[in-house]
């Protein structure tokens, strides 16, 4: 046998040693009490906290991100995460109590009960953050966990390893390291629940494995987020917004403003916003890029399909109004905005996840809101009006993951709103009560007197 197959071999039967593990200690984890709860999120948040300079060497390591960018993403907001679901889990666990229909002195409720074993299958683009995240409403619901990281991020699994042993037992919560025939493996078993953060193509062979073994799924995916910018709305905020979103871990980030809708008048004035925030943002006086201040593209992969979208759209007559530098030796892409982009080129049909931003102008709003409801519903839809009517009529008219208007990423941000997508964008959402939710079996439970 072969070292590698060797290897695999080894690795599936760990990966099997721990989920009977954990398949035995479920009920044992799902008796605990809140205050049992709250005291492995309080370990595990103070495991985060005094491995804070160790996660950002790690994710540096894994990724060239601004420094203050993975303290805010990956270390500030798992350990605010964890706190909402202490602050909260109290009330969250209180069952909810029904008057019946059929004879009102019976008694009734639902109990929110734990899924049981649940995999936790994290992306690269904030590899602690949107895995961790996960992780705390899992343990608040009560669950016994297995957790993948990407591949792409080494080091950061590294030290989510490190965290998670430190904290667990692994009849509790395991992470495994490795490639993707890792998580080919871990997908095989019969898990109680799939929480799952990446593409759409991969989502589909998750809920693929999901549906043999009946397992809930929740699908964190992304699509192509529209923004339309309405007729007398500010430009010049419009512009910072869009040149802050695409700066943004390079815009790699599922939720990122992906294509733009602007009335032909207000084209060159969001070009040269767009242009003048940019600058602002990243630029020194002799025109060199800060590329300490923008994360680079993740591999070499990404970075070819990004120059491919780019190439294909000027060949088709795109034009490019900002940016259009790409830095092969380290992957870095210049914020850029095209423009005259027709929907048949491959930037419109592809989310692009770089700091690229493709601009369509548009004559009525019919017009854009008909473009979008023509494709898949995507993550998040962005709008910027003044026009409470213009308001309402998009929203009626469109679906998507959620909606910010004014402004982006708000929705995403705020955590007493659920954040997931719908159908090609998603399954299923969290956040705070509802990731508490999303990890938990709502039991209905009926008492004859």
């Amino acid at each position: 046998m072969s070292s590698s197959a060797q290897k695999t071999q080894d690795i599936s039967k760990e990966i099997a040693r721990v989920f009977a593990l954990q398949s035995e200690h479920q009920w044992d984890v799902k008796a605990t009490t809140a205050e049992q709860r709250k005291a492995k999120l309080q370990k595990l948040k103070s495991s985060v906290e005094a491995r804070a300079d160790d996660i950002v060497v790690a994710v540096l390591q894994d990724t060239r991100k601004p420094e203050q960018e993975i303290r805010v993403t990956e270390v500030l907001n798992v350990t605010a995460n964890i706190q909402r679901n202490i602050d909260n889990l109290d009330q969250w666990m209180t069952p909810t109590d029904v008057i019946p229909s059929m004879n009102p002195d019976d008694k009734a409720k639902i109990v929110y009960e734990a899924r049981g074993v649940c995999l936790i299958l994290g992306p690269w683009n904030f590899p602690l953050g949107l895995t961790f995240g996960p992780l705390a409403a899992a343990i608040a619901a009560g669950n016994c966990c297995m957790v993948k990281l990407t591949d792409l991020c080494p080091a950061t699994a590294e030290i989510a390893g490190s965290i998670i042993r430190e904290v667990f037992g692994d009849n509790e919560v395991a992470l495994f390291e490795g490639d993707v025939s890792v998580a080919t493996n871990l997908l095989e078993l019969p898990f109680s629940h799939i929480f799952f953060t990446g593409s759409t193509r991969v989502g589909k062979l998750v809920m693929g494995a999901a549906a043999k073994h009946l397992s809930s799924v929740t699908l964190e995916l992304g699509g192509k987020s529209p923004v339309i910018i309405d007729e007398g709305a500010d430009i010049a905020k419009i512009g910072a917004a869009l040149a802050g979103a695409k700066q943004f871990n390079g815009g790699q980030a599922c939720i990122c403003p992906d294509y733009v809708f602007v009335k032909e008048e207000q084209k060159d004035q969001l070009v040269e916003a767009f242009r003048t925030n940019v600058e602002q943002n990243l630029y020194a006086g002799d025109g060199t890029i800060n590329k300490e201040a923008i994360a680079q593209i993740v591999n070499e992969g990404n970075f070819s399909r990004v120059k491919g979208l780019f190439d294909d759209a000027v060949a088709k007559g795109a034009t490019v109004a900002v940016g259009g530098t790409f830095d092969h030796a380290d992957l870095t892409v210049h914020p850029t905005m095209l423009t005259d982009v027709t929907p048949q080129m491959t930037i419109l049909q592809e989310e692009i996840f770089a700091p690229l931003l493709p601009v369509m102008t548009y004559e009525t709003l019919d017009q854009a809101i008909s473009y979008i409801e023509a494709h898949d519903k995507p993550l998040a839809l962005y709008l910027f009006s003044d026009n409470e009517a213009n308001v309402e009529k998009v929203l009626n008219r469109t679906s998507s993951g959620g909606v910010t208007v004014n402004g982006v990423f708000s929705h995403y941000l705020e955590n007493n709103l659920p954040f997931g997508g719908v159908n090609q964008s998603g399954m299923g959402s969290y956040h705070g009560y509802f990731g508490f939710k999303a990890f938990s079996h709502e039991r209905a439970i009926y008492m004859h007197q």
